[in-house]
């Protein structure tokens, strides 16, 4: 293959994609501290969720690159303050990020303090603001019930239960005026001031422009990406699209991107010239519906013929596929997919449902249920039920039981 590339087929695109994710990486066992580095300077970000049916949602893109890892690793990497490698902010949505990132989030945080009159549901309440970071200040890292003192709840947004301390916490830590310290046991979110929080070499780091911090966020979003749009750049982020695309002619100015056209894309794309451009992918994972590879659903769309939408707070009678559905991904190709729940009560996994792609190939049942008792064995589940539903499901069940 030529070092310049003009165009791409749509395999060779996919290819780029999952080596730039991390998923050529070869595995360390056991995966230590030093592979969760590697593996998130590959996506970049962890999205944080609070859906728990099989995993938390930032602990999974992490298992499906590293294999059964120690969970106990991301707790460490989030932890603490004068190492701590990771911090949650806005990077994508609410996602763990490397503290090195929290620099070039300034320009987000300025623009949510710009916006300070436009956050309807927060009322503005100066002495509720400064009694919140006196209170942090007094008693260190706390979740939004410690510092509640009986304050009106309202269900107005989305159904949230959220209480007006919460709501001024939540826009504090917007502004950068607090910070996620971690989660307690029940997922609630501790805060604290940023300096208790954050290696005082960040915070001490000097601000680039704003420019700079777009430039930044895109050349992190290339390498993550291998190949990508303007589009599916901004959205890495959340960038506005013009940001997006100035960093872009910047990078193309500086030869780290070259644009290439792919088979069947009608947007031009660029690629990352430092990207790995293998030949083959020999990959086996399930992906969570939050992995950073199928993030934006027309670049997935693209990529891999895979159209795929999160269908939880779908009505359960108007459900396609399932609540928690993850796709499969074999080889190069998302071939499947599943919808799993982790019953820990009886320590089974349940497949409540799973369905093949046209076209899968004929190994998919085999190695979907090798994937799915590894995955058991990483969660602590003793056993794999494979419920009806789906038309992979009566080659599921007896290719599980042919593993013993």
């Amino acid at each position: 293959m030529s070092a310049k590339l003009t165009s791409l087929s749509k395999p060779q695109a996919r290819r780029i994609a999952l080596a730039a994710q991390g998923f050529l990486d070869a595995p360390h066992s056991p995966p230590t501290m030093r592979t969760l580095a590697r593996t998130v300077a590959r996506t970049g970000v962890l999205q944080v969720d609070s859906v728990n049916v099989l995993t938390r949602a930032h602990y999974m893109p992490l298992y499906s690159r590293m294999g059964a890892y120690d969970p106990a690793l991301l707790v460490r990497a989030s932890s603490g303050r004068a190492q701590r490698r990771l911090v949650e902010y806005w990077a994508h949505v609410q996602a763990l990020m490397p503290v090195e990132l929290w620099p070039v989030m300034q320009h987000r945080r300025d623009e949510q303090r710009a916006r300070r009159g436009k956050w309807s549901f927060v009322p503005e309440d100066d002495e509720l603001e400064a009694r919140l970071l006196a209170e942090l200040g007094e008693r260190g890292a706390s979740t939004s019930r410690d510092l509640d003192d009986g304050l009106p709840r309202s269900k107005d947004h989305w159904g949230w239960n959220w209480s007006r301390t919460r709501r001024m916490l939540d826009y504090l830590f917007s502004v950068g005026d607090v910070a996620i310290a971690g989660r307690n046991s029940q997922f609630e979110v501790l805060y604290d001031l940023p300096e208790r929080v954050l290696p005082a070499a960040v915070l001490a780091a000097p601000t680039p422009t704003p420019a700079e911090q777009h430039l930044a966020l895109v050349r992190l979003a290339a390498a993550s990406h291998g190949v990508a749009t303007v589009r599916c750049l901004a959205d890495y982020y959340r960038m506005r699209t013009d940001q997006a695309a100035a960093a872009v002619a910047t990078l193309l100015e500086t030869g780290e991107l070259e644009p290439v056209s792919i088979e069947g894309w009608n947007r031009p794309a660029y690629l990352h010239t430092a990207a790995r451009r293998p030949r083959a992918v020999h990959a086996r994972a399930l992906l969570s519906p939050f992995d950073p590879l199928v993030w934006e659903r027309e670049r997935t769309e693209r990529l891999f013929d895979f159209h795929y939408r999160i269908e939880i707070y779908t009505p359960a009678e108007k459900r396609v596929h399932g609540y928690y559905v993850l796709p499969f991904l074999l080889r190069d190709e998302l071939v499947a997919r599943a919808d799993l729940k982790a019953d820990r009560a009886t320590g089974r996994l349940l497949v409540r449902g799973s369905f093949a792609e046209d076209g899968a190939p004929a190994d998919t049942a085999a190695e979907l249920g090798a994937e799915l008792r590894r995955m058991a064995g990483w969660l602590g589940l003793d056993e794999v039920v494979v419920e009806p539903r789906g038309d992979l499901a009566p080659e599921l069940a007896p290719a599980l039981a042919a593993l013993g």
